[in-house]
């Protein structure tokens, strides 16, 4: 379990997180092959990523569990592909992620693979088919409207964040500057400390700890014990 350690600012306090990324995908575009392979590189890079690999992406209905994840993830990497903007469930858990921004400090990477950033922000090409048909499936619903509105509010405010557009090229280059970023964003979390023997028990126990206390701001953390126990 993954817990990074607060920090105070001048204002406010940074959350403790209980995963270092939330992956947001379209199964079908993605699951196979660059998501696929940018979740290993994550994880083998000590990096504590949540994806779903039980998501069937149908319906508006995101799971309790889900937005919970969402959450209490510091970094949401948000794959834009050609499909993204077909599946509704997609879209909610995207409003769901800049809702985190703004109120949980969460940081957002835009990732857009096989889609150009101006078809997502202008939602053009394949996304446009997309809204075609939620805006005529929802044309007599005022809050059915208000739900593509915030869609569409939602992707824009996305593509005008730092992220990464690797249309036509090279994937495994583009997979290894994102991890490298990712581990710089979360190399204070827990699950950044690699190659430590014997300690993984009391770290999940100390980490389950913090997540009960669901406390944010400056903890300190007290160890008592025998010297030589390895405290």
């Amino acid at each position: 379990m993954a817990s990074s350690y607060s920090f105070a600012s001048d204002s406010q306090y940074r959350p403790l997180w209980k995963y270092d990324v939330f992956l947001s995908f379209r199964g079908v575009d993605t699951r196979r092959t660059f998501t696929g392979y940018l979740y290993e590189g994550l994880k083998n890079r000590g990096i504590f990523t949540f994806q779903d690999d039980k998501r069937l992406e149908n319906g508006d209905s995101i799971p309790e569990e889900l937005l919970k994840a969402i959450e209490e993830s510091q970094v949401a990497l948000v794959i834009f592909s050609k499909n993204y903007a077909t599946s509704r469930w997609c879209l909610n858990e995207l409003v769901k992620i800049m809702e985190c921004k703004e109120e949980k400090g969460q940081i957002v990477i835009p990732v857009f693979y096989d889609v150009y950033p101006s078809d997502v922000r202008k939602q053009t090409q394949s996304f446009a088919v997309a809204f075609a048909k939620y805006e005529s499936k929802y044309n007599n619903d005022i809050e059915g409207m208000q739900k593509v509105k915030g869609w569409r509010t939602a992707l824009s405010d996305a593509v005008d964040l730092k992220g990464y557009d690797i249309s036509n090229r090279i994937e495994s280059d583009y997979i290894q500057h994102i991890v490298d970023q990712i581990s710089v964003l979360c190399k204070g979390s827990l699950s950044y400390i690699k190659n430590l023997v014997g300690i993984d028990t009391h770290l999940k126990n100390i980490g389950s700890l913090l997540t009960e206390l669901q406390m944010s701001g400056v903890l300190i953390v007290g160890i008592w014990g025998m010297p030589g126990v390895g405290k």
